[in-house]
């Protein structure tokens, strides 16, 4: 179980309770209290590269580019910083994920390029967290609402494991699980057993 949250005193709560995985949607950016407590509970964090601060968050729903040039440029120096701010922390190497931030401040055809481009975070020698979910993108490139992009997110998943994607997080469990394990027996041979 995890937590998805930016505030410290809600993760330090919910690691009482029982959560085992803290989820920074801010790459530790708003507050870097969240990677003590990663540290001083020894779970696991993601670190998510995040640009609503970029010209604002309705402003990149819509643009078809955004105020800067290179999306992967941007993502992986955040991602850096971020992982800089964990590793002062005492966060050891081994608990740290890090997530592209599909949807999260970047322009529609910013997100395709990130998932087209995802091998380049492995420089940063972390597991990669994909999130594509029924995103904004997939219902711009497909034309669809929320409810009917399973199939989109099922091509993003895919691709993204075909680039590195280490791990997903998707609303349709049963479906990608699927695809995921296709996709792992195709790329990485994963064997499968009977």
């Amino acid at each position: 179980m995890s937590i998805d949250t930016t505030k410290y005193d809600v993760a330090q709560r919910a690691l009482e309770a029982g959560a085992r995985m803290l989820n920074d949607q801010w790459g530790l950016k708003r507050d870097p209290r969240l990677a003590e407590l990663a540290a001083e509970w020894q779970v696991p964090i993601v670190l998510m590269s995040n640009q609503r601060d970029k010209g604002g968050y309705d402003a990149a729903l819509e643009r078809d580019t955004a105020d800067y040039d290179d999306p992967m440029t941007e993502v992986i120096s955040s991602l850096k910083g971020s992982l800089e701010i964990a590793s002062q922390c005492g966060v050891p190497a081994e608990n740290i994920i890090i997530d592209p931030g599909i949807g999260f401040g970047k322009g529609w055809q910013h997100d395709l390029e990130i998932v087209r481009r995802l091998g380049e975070l492995r420089e940063l020698g972390q597991p990669i967290l994909l999130g594509p979910s029924g995103k904004s993108f997939i219902g711009k490139v497909l034309d669809l609402p929320v409810g009917e992009r399973l199939q989109g997110t099922a091509a993003a998943v895919a691709i993204g494991i075909a680039h590195g994607a280490d791990m997903v997080r998707v609303h349709d469990v049963k479906q990608i699980f699927r695809v995921c394990r296709m996709s792992d027996a195709i790329i990485r041979r994963r064997q499968i057993g009977n």
